[in-house]
């Protein structure tokens, strides 16, 4: 009788188009194949759109083009990197050839100093081009990037400064600089000076005293004296109030210290880093499917927009964070992982071939109290959705 029952739902749900989808759903490495396909493709329309000396920044349907930075723009190494991320695992020339082309349009921001930024711009870039290329020039690059991020290293303060001082902050240092910690400790574990890898461990205590509240929910800006190490204010830029956990931001720091671990072995970060993925995992308002609202105390939820770039690299972030961790955390940390890339690679995220003018995800948020980049493709969600599905497929297939 039971036997009989089953296959009555099977046929049912056959019929309905539920278990068909579940099955193309339900194994990862089918999903992550056609993922990286979808985007070899539809990363050469992206190219098209795109002139050479410039990058492509987001895009926005109701004009239907793609907006475009100059090579200083923070999100500068994302498109190539993730060109890198595609030709690593698709192995296409043209793919290939268009990453070098833009590389060579970046290449001269390794003396940036106008703000923290050169992680993002030339280790997202010129890290995976050294990674998977070995070429000794693209290291050269990646070493030069990282004295010209030290000079911004405040020793009094303990902190890199972010942005320059302006009329409403004297020393602004945002949870996001976790992320360009990573330039500075490869390239001292790589024959570089010592002095970046301290720097990156100052500024990541500095950042664990001074940025978080005790639930491990991370204010965005902190504002410093930097002749003193004063605290002046703690704010937001970029979430919906001062003492809100903007998405984004609890992402960054959850990345930033899971890899500060794996350059350190300091067990303090490897803490750090479980204690904010408990806050998001747990927090109230983090949905089933794993995309956070734009901001985890949005005026407006469940109504609020979703944030698709947080939930790419809280994947990525929880994929590495797992690495570190015991049986019962891998199954949480991995499982919210793959429903977050499952996710993303939903029609609900995923654009179709050709559209969104050429980007893979939809549906990110960049600056909502700023009115700027708000529902539409960024770079750098595309960067971390394919980074985490590299991830996963190098660490759990």
């Amino acid at each position: 009788m039971m036997r009989k029952l089953f296959v009555v739902i099977c046929f049912l749900l056959i019929n309905n188009g539920m278990l068909s989808a579940q099955s193309k759903d339900g194994k990862m490495s089918q999903l992550i194949d056609e993922q990286f396909k979808f985007a070899d493709q539809q990363y050469k329309v992206l190219a098209k759109n795109v002139p050479a000396d410039v990058m492509p920044k987001t895009y926005y349907e109701n004009t239907g083009k793609v907006e475009t930075s100059d090579t200083k723009w923070w999100c500068s190494g994302f498109f190539p990197g993730t060109l890198l991320y595609i030709y690593e695992y698709t192995k296409d020339a043209d793919i290939l050839k268009e990453a070098k082309e833009r590389l060579s349009i970046l290449e001269k921001e390794k003396h940036y100093t106008g703000n923290h930024d050169l992680g993002f711009m030339m280790y997202c870039s010129f890290g995976n081009a050294y990674r998977i290329l070995k070429d000794p020039s693209y290291k050269k690059t990646i070493d030069t990037a990282a004295e010209s991020l030290s000079t911004r290293f405040h020793p009094e303060a303990g902190v890199i400064q972010s942005w320059n001082s302006s009329k409403k902050m004297a020393g602004p240092v945002i949870i996001d600089n976790m992320m360009n910690l990573e330039l500075l400790s490869w390239v001292s574990d790589h024959g570089g000076d010592k002095k970046y890898k301290e720097i990156a461990v100052t500024h990541a205590n500095s950042t664990i005293k001074n940025h978080f509240r005790p639930d491990f929910s991370s204010y965005h800006v902190i504002d410093y004296d930097m002749k003193t190490g004063k605290i002046l204010q703690k704010i937001t830029a970029q979430g919906a109030a001062d003492s809100s956990a903007w998405s984004r931001g609890q992402a960054w720091g959850l990345y930033g210290y899971t890899m500060m671990y794996r350059f350190t072995k300091n067990k303090q970060y490897l803490n750090q880093a479980k204690n904010i993925a408990k806050f998001m995992l747990n927090d109230r308002n983090m949905p089933a499917d794993m995309i956070p609202y734009w901001d985890y105390d949005a005026p407006g939820i469940p109504n609020a927009l979703r944030d698709a770039s947080a939930g790419a690299v809280m994947a990525s972030a929880l994929l590495e964070l797992a690495q570190y961790s015991d049986k019962k955390e891998v199954k949480q940390y991995v499982s919210a992982a793959e429903t977050a890339l499952k996710t993303l690679a939903s029609d609900t995220y995923r654009a179709k071939l050709g559209e969104n003018g050429g980007f893979l995800l939809k549906h990110s948020v960049g600056s909502i109290p700023h009115k700027s980049e708000v529902d539409v493709p960024l770079t750098y969600a595309d960067y971390y959705f394919l980074e985490a599905l590299h991830r996963y497929k190098n660490w759990y297939l």
